[in-house]
């Protein structure tokens, strides 16, 4: 009995590491740490699933989510001011992006209402408060892009069909990046900073939650 409890609990007990590590990433010990929260994800999801990855395609997405989210995070803090790796960063997390749809859509359908009112309400804000701040076209364009697909994500995160303790965390992890990501926007093109302590820890936050629903995705199919 003991040792069935530990073969049950050791996913949930692997999610200190990338706790631990973004914990460290906040008092600034470098950008292995800032990547700590993407990269542990993927790691339990390897171990997780060592034996049967191959047919977990809905897994390997957000795996491939987390690793462009490594990417993202390289480019935006290595950008010293460069625009291009701004924009780079945004394509890596436009990627990053598709990933987190693609597992909803595996595992459920579009709500369409829900992203229909997500929609409408990050339209206003793009084009009422962003739009008035942008100089050049590619950024424009990138915004939005980033912007429409975030969107779509989320949507498609509430359209999941699969238990409470599956769906529902996956829908919080995705809102948190979506979050996370608007306070950017206000910091990059509004200059509004108050709220900048709230980007790191959510976002690290999201990886973490995400993993732990399909932790229980695992548990569920076993």
């Amino acid at each position: 009995m003991v040792i069935q409890t530990r073969k049950k609990y050791w996913p949930y007990i692997l999610l200190v590491i990338p706790a631990v590590m973004a914990i460290l990433a906040l008092n600034h010990f470098g950008f292995f740490f800032k990547s700590g929260s993407a990269g542990a994800g993927i790691l339990i999801l390897i171990l997780l699933y060592f034996k049967k990855l191959k047919f977990q395609k809905d897994t390997w997405m957000i795996m491939l989510a987390f690793l462009f989210s490594i990417f993202g995070d390289w480019f935006l803090s290595n950008r010293h001011g460069e625009q291009g790796r701004f924009i780079a960063g945004i394509a890596m997390f436009f990627i990053a992006h598709v990933g987190y749809l693609a597992f909803a859509l595996m595992n459920g359908k579009l709500n369409r209402r829900v992203t229909g009112i997500i929609l409408a309400a990050f339209l206003l804000f793009y084009f009422g408060v962003l739009f008035p701040s942008f100089s050049e076209k590619i950024l424009m364009a990138a915004v939005l892009v980033y912007l429409l697909i975030s969107c779509f994500s989320l949507g498609a995160a509430v359209g999941i069909r699969a238990g409470r303790w599956i769906r529902w965390p996956y829908v919080l992890g995705i809102f948190l990046i979506l979050f996370s990501d608007t306070i950017i926007s206000f910091r990059e093109f509004v200059g509004y900073r108050e709220l900048d302590f709230l980007i790191l820890p959510t976002y690290y936050a999201a990886h973490i939650i995400i993993t732990f629903s399909l932790i229980k995705k695992a548990e569920q199919e076993s």
